[in-house]
């Protein structure tokens, strides 16, 4: 079998010849790449169960009998199918949300007004105790009565009658 010599770059070839290079190791990455995932897809996976009853998976059998291959199956990702089940469940949100922002319900418009009557109530009962008390008092942080001025006193009364019409006009 002849054997034939390497021959070194040329001094005017150095460009070429690094090229050369640099195709046969991207050649050989390239090999190399495609043939390590499809090793690992072709490797079997073991099952067994050791002595204390704890489930183990891996690519080597464990030795005794007991271990079982297990065959795992798969499929490529329908992406049609995948994007739409997202964009129902977008759909899903969407329309909750629109139903949430429509406005109230029966039962808050219900409870609302209650409020409002009871409000009502409450501001007529005080301002008409504002109206017929001869002096006004509110406690301070001790808990002790300040009587109110007169000034104060009309603020107040002032202060009811808004409530009231507030709470009170349909």
């Amino acid at each position: 079998m002849p054997v034939t010599a390497i021959t070194p770059c040329r001094a005017g070839s150095m460009l070429k010849c690094m090229a050369m290079k640099c195709r046969r190791t991207t050649a050989a990455f390239l090999a190399l790449a495609l043939t390590v995932p499809a090793a690992a897809l072709a490797s079997d996976i073991y099952k067994w169960t050791d002595e204390d009853g704890v489930v183990h998976f891996g690519d080597r059998p464990s030795g005794d009998a007991a271990s079982q291959v297990v065959h795992v199956s798969s499929r490529p990702t329908d992406r049609t199918a995948v994007q739409a089940r997202v964009q129902t469940r977008k759909d899903a949100a969407a329309a909750a949300a629109e139903q949430a922002s429509d406005g109230p319900t029966e039962e808050e418009l219900e409870a609302r007004e209650r409020e409002r009557a009871e409000k009502c109530a409450m501001y007529k009962e005080r301002l008409q105790m504002f109206l017929t008390s001869r002096r006004l008092y509110r406690e301070d942080e001790n808990g002790e009565r300040v009587y109110l001025d007169e000034q104060e006193t009309l603020a107040a009364r002032a202060d009811v009658q808004e409530q009231v019409l507030e709470y009170c006009e349909s």
